[in-house]
Parts: structure tokens; sequence; C-alpha cells
């Protein structure tokens, strides 16, 4: 069985499946310390939905809970996958999956922590099937790329899918192999087979809530971040990873902070020309976040710092759907 087909069976749990809070919002936005008191006051445990934060040994830039905010309560899909582990939305809806059925088995409210969209959307609607990896035309990508360069691969995209590379930034490279790869073994664009999809399969209800804050209040949160991300050692971070063999062409490794930093390691950045591009690039990001969640009109938005409407409007959506 494939993995596409295996993750559009039904709940396993019997019954109605649980009713999942989703607790979304930008970078910086204050997801983490608003989650920890969702879940003190709804007997909750969390799971996490940030793309990075499944990787080991990458702890500082990717803000992740610390320990003792994890001792307080529990969190699931943490350090589960290496940073060479080739970790996608298919793969996160196989671990996500059962680890919301086992938290309804406990009694527990799973609330859904992150800012990556795509995590939450499949966990709730389904994951578009596609076919598997070929490895013969990943390989011919590969060398394509490396004879035409990255750009000219996604023009090439552009041109053969222009809603995903919309989608998809210029140098997300995975994203934009995949996307090819998906039109050159399909013969159709991968938007087109999304759209046809419609992410309908209506896996778990959910009760969807986006936090944010005024526009240069979250800028300065991001920039405190960033600042506070070298003070705890993100350099030595990157450096440890880096003597581990997790190279700069991973997938995990070219993400915002670690691609910067990385080059500032090999002496292409100054450190505070490094700084400067991690600070505008998260800004530029949370942007992004704020686009995708707005073009989903489930999700309620609340200001980060209004903790009694937010507990109260999930509290009404959990007993709207009999929990």
């Amino acid at each position: 069985m494939t993995r596409s087909a295996a993750s559009s069976k039904e709940p396993e749990t019997g019954g109605a499946p649980p009713t999942l809070i989703l607790l979304a919002g930008p970078t910086a936005s204050g997801k983490t310390a608003l989650s920890l008191e969702l879940a003190r006051r709804l007997s909750a445990e969390i799971v996490n939905a940030d793309s990075m934060q499944v990787y080991r040994f990458m702890d500082i830039g990717t803000a992740k809970p610390t320990p003792e905010e994890r001792a307080l309560i529990a969190h699931h899909l943490i350090d589960v996958a290496d940073p060479d582990s080739d970790f996608d939305a298919a793969r996160y809806l196989e671990l996500a999956r059962p680890a919301v059925e086992d938290l309804h088995r406990r009694g527990k409210v799973p609330l859904v922590v992150g800012g990556t969209g795509l995590y939450m959307k499949i966990l709730t609607r389904g994951i578009c099937p596609g076919p598997a990896s070929d490895l013969a035309i990943r390989e011919r990508l590969i060398v394509d790329e490396a004879e035409r360069g990255l750009p000219q691969l996604y023009a090439d995209l552009e041109r053969i899918d222009p809603e995903s590379a919309l989608r998809i930034h210029p140098n997300d490279r995975q994203r934009i192999l995949r996307a090819l790869e998906f039109f050159l073994l399909t013969g159709v664009p991968l938007s087109l087979s999304q759209a046809r999809h419609g992410f309908s399969d209506a896996l778990f209800p959910a009760v969807k809530i986006f936090i944010h804050r005024d526009r240069e209040e979250l800028y300065g949160r991001i920039d405190r971040r960033v600042e506070a991300m070298l003070e705890a050692g993100f350099k030595s971070e990157v450096e440890h990873l880096l003597d581990l063999g997790f190279g700069p062409e991973l997938k995990s490794m070219q993400s915002l902070g670690y691609r910067q930093m990385v080059g500032h390691i090999r002496g292409d950045l100054t450190l505070d020309r490094a700084v400067y591009l991690i600070k505008r690039d998260t800004r530029r990001y949370a942007k992004r976040q704020i686009t995708w969640f707005k073009a989903d009109p489930e999700f309620r938005f609340f200001h980060a710092g209004d903790v009694e409407s937010i507990f109260s409007h999930i509290a009404g959506g959990l007993r709207r759907e009999g929990n």
C-alpha cells in the first residue's frame, strides 16, 4: 500500500473522530506561551505543526519549546527526524494522525500548534494523493539543477505550473523539485491535482485559531528573537550540525536562519549581514504565513493577548462538537 493510500483511511478510534484545536500564527507571535496556558486549562497535550521542530539537534534556530516547557505539558512530533531525513507532509500525517487518536483514547484534547499551514490542512482535510518519488527522474532533475541552476528550474515551474510557483519560494529546492517531478510523472500540474482533490476528506473536525499582532509589534518581536537566538548560541548549534555531517545542501539546513548562518560560518557573510538577512527573511516569512491562513475562512483571528476570548471561543467550539 502506498503512503498516500494509507493516509486516506478513516480514523481507527471508533465513534466520532476527535475535535482538534488548531492554534496557528506567524513566527514570533507568541504561540508557545499561549499554547501552554490553553493546554493547562483544557487538559490538552500539544501536537507540533512546525515543519522545522520535527528535526533533532535543531533547537535554537527553530525556537523549539524548552525542556522546561515540555516538562509542563506533553508535546508530540518534536525531535522525530534527523536533519537529513526526507520528512514531508505525508510523513507528518503518518505520525500526527495516530498521535491525535491516542490522545483521544486517553481523554486528552489534541492542541495542534504551529505555523506550517500545510501540515494543519492535511491533518484535518487529508492529503492529495500522488505517485511515489521516482529515483531516475529525481536524479535527472538534480543533474539539470547542477548544469542550469535552481533559478532556471524555478522558471520551468513558473511555465508549467504557475499556481504552484506562486506558492513555492524560489529558494525552496525540495518543493520545486517535487513539483517538477510530479509533472514529469503524471503530465498534470501539481496545483491542478490538488485543486481536484480539494482537501475535502474531513479527517477531523477542528476549532481553528490564528493569533496576530500589530505589524510593528510583530517585527520587533522577530528582531528580539533573532538576537536572543544568537545569545543562546545559535552559531555554535549550526557549527555542531555541520560537524555531525549535516551539510548545507540538506533541505533542513536550507531553512530560514540556518542557511544564513552557514553562509557566515563559511566566510560568505559577515555576522552583521547574516543577522540582517535572518531578520529580513523572517519578516517576509511571517507575511507569507499570514497570507496563507487568511485564505482559510475557517480560521478565527484573535490578537495574541486576548487569551480569555480565545479560550471562550475554543470552549464553545468543543461544546458544539459534543466534546
